[in-house]
This record gives C-alpha cells, structure tokens and sequence, in this order.
C-alpha cells in the first residue's frame, strides 16, 4: 500500500483587481461619451485645456487626500491658492525677487499656512471643520488686503515656465503632477510615517497608544495640503501672468473633496490610495470640461458634482471595511504582539 503524503494540490489564486480598477472603468466610459456626444470634446486643444485645468485640481485633491486619510478635512485650500497666487506677484512684479526664488518662498508660504492649520487643531483640539473654514477666510481676505481686490500684472517672462511651458509635447503642470503623484505613492506605501497617516485616519487613539506621534502627522499633512494648495496658486498666476485675488476660489475645493471621495478616500479617515484620488480627481475635471465643452449652464454644474459628493459619501458609509485593506491594522497588531 503506498504511502500517503501530505502534499496538497495548490491552490489556484484568482485574478487581483485592483480597487482602483472601477473608477477607471467610469472614467473611460466618460471619455467615450464625452468623444460621441462633442466633436471638440477630444480635440488636442480642448485635451490641453483639460489637462491644465486637472493640474491645479489634481494638486488640491493631492493634498486633500492626506488630509483625508487622518480623517479631517481641509476647507482652506482653495483660498490659499489665491494667497500665494497674488504673494508670487506681488514677490516677483513689486519686490522684484527673482521667479524660482519667489517660487520657493510661496511653497514655503502655503506649508506653513496648512501648518498653522494642522498646530490649531492639535493644540486646542478644535475641529478640522471649524480651524479651516476660519483659514479660508483669512487666506481669502489677505490677497484682497494686499491687492485692494485689484490683479496685480507680473512682467516677469521667466515666471510663464512653470504654468506655460511643455516638456516632450507636454504641459509642465501635468509633468509636475506626474512627479508629486508619483513622490506621494511612494511616501504612503513605502515609508512608515505613511503607515503612521493611515493609523491616525483609522483610530487616532489607538494609534497614540500604539507610539504614533499624531500631532506630528496631523500638522504634517495640513502643510502637505498647503504646499500642494501654493502649487496650484503658482500654475494660476503663471498661466494668467497676474496675481489674481480670487484664483482657486470658484469649485476647486469641491472638486478636491469630490475626486477623493469618488476615487475610494473615505471621509472617516484610514481608507484610501493616491492613485485612486488621482483617477476621481481626472474624472470631476473631465465631467467639468464636458460640461462647458457642451455648453451646460454653469448654474448647473455645482448641482451635478454636489450630486457626485453625496453619491460618494453615501457609499462610502455604506460599504463593509472587511472588504478593504487597511494598513493600520498591521501597525498597530504588530505593536500590541510585541508588547505582549
């Protein structure tokens, strides 16, 4: 009689699709609506025009996202893409300040003023909500203080490079966002302050416990969300040549708050990906650009993505987080075995 062995046929494993793979779907099908429904919707213009558009859209929903991912929310990026906007103006065309270095210099503006926002809500323990809505208004109001409500007009020719030039055929704002996404991913999944960002999204407390430094993570994606917020008032006021006192305050903050929502951020905190951000990010601004590109009533176009935030919310608190990944957990397992 032969002997009988233990070894066990192996398993077949299924065909892993990634999560953002269904919001890609939507995307597509998206565009090829969009190219059957307009014949200057798919054009090469209206494609740069789009893109461009998407950049400044991609930064805020950028930095969003790592707000995101702690579980609060940053109301205040629009504004301070109008404060650096008019600052790198007033830097370049007034004080006379080289581009790159008044480049610098507002980047360092807009992360420190999403690090006052991240040590106000740290210190005081005031709601994300209330400390942002509150930097809105102060980011607004100081382009209007600076400019007297009026665009200032920067002569400056270098200054076009960062939100009118092309490298390869593309546009360098889109380059730039390629770079950031890229730099982001690779922070989230690969360092452990990245693993530290989706504890504190998933269970502050017990992420504390667990040795998480969370005031250092929260002031440090509310300046992540500041510097991407100046990254966005530099391409405006590049594009334009002006300091524009109201730039990024129309639906940009909707549309970042949006795009992460529907590409899989979870308002709640510890749930979500940049890539996905990213792809519901690429589909507000498409949806956006359909839209004028079909001449729909600007009235109109509020409603629709305020219809696609309460879509994305609504299944956001309806679906299971036992179908999900999250990196927290083996965080915080690992610290509870080891102190076992």
């Amino acid at each position: 009689m032969s002997e009988m062995t233990n070894i066990q046929p192996r398993r077949k494993q299924g065909l892993r699709i990634p999560a953002e793979a269904g919001i890609a779907f939507v995307l597509l099908v998206v565009l090829v609506a969009g190219s059957l429904a307009s014949p200057n919707f798919m054009t090469m213009s209206n494609m740069f025009v789009l893109l461009l558009n998407g950049a400044v859209i991609g930064f805020l929903c950028l930095g969003q996202s790592f707000v995101l991912f702690t579980g609060g929310i940053d109301l205040s990026c629009g504004s301070i893409v109008a404060m650096t906007c008019v600052i790198a103006a007033v830097l370049i065309q007034t004080l006379g300040i080289p581009w790159p270095v008044a480049a610098i210099l507002v980047l360092g503006v807009g992360a420190l003023a999403g690090g006052v926002n991240g040590l106000i809500i740290t210190k005081t323990g005031v709601p994300p909500f209330i400390v942002t809505f509150a930097m809105m208004g102060v980011a607004a109001s100081i382009p209007q203080i600076i400019t007297g409500a009026e665009s200032i007009r920067v002569m400056e020719f270098g200054y076009r490079l960062i939100g009118q030039s092309r490298l390869f055929g593309v546009p360098f704002p889109v380059v730039a966002l390629a770079i950031g996404i890229a730099i982001a991913a690779i922070f989230i999944k690969r360092t452990v302050t990245g693993t530290h960002i989706f504890a504190v999204g998933g269970n502050a407390e017990a992420a504390r416990l667990a040795g998480v430094n969370t005031a250092r993570i929260t002031i440090l994606v509310y300046a992540i969300s500041g510097l991407c917020g100046a990254c966005g008032g530099l391409i405006y006021g590049s594009r334009l040549m002006t300091g524009y006192p109201t730039a990024g305050r129309g639906d940009e903050l909707f549309f970042s708050i949006a795009g992460a929502v529907v590409g899989g951020v979870s308002l709640f905190g510890g749930i979500g990906s940049i890539y996905g951000a990213m792809i519901g990010a690429t589909l507000i601004a498409t949806i956006s650009n359909l839209m004028n590109v079909l001449n729909v009533n600007a009235y109109w176009q509020p409603l629709v993505i305020g219809v696609i935030i309460l879509v994305g919310v609504t299944f956001d608190t309806m679906r299971s987080s036992s179908r999900l990944s999250l990196p927290w957990k083996k965080l915080l397992k690992g610290k509870v075995s080891s102190g076992s």
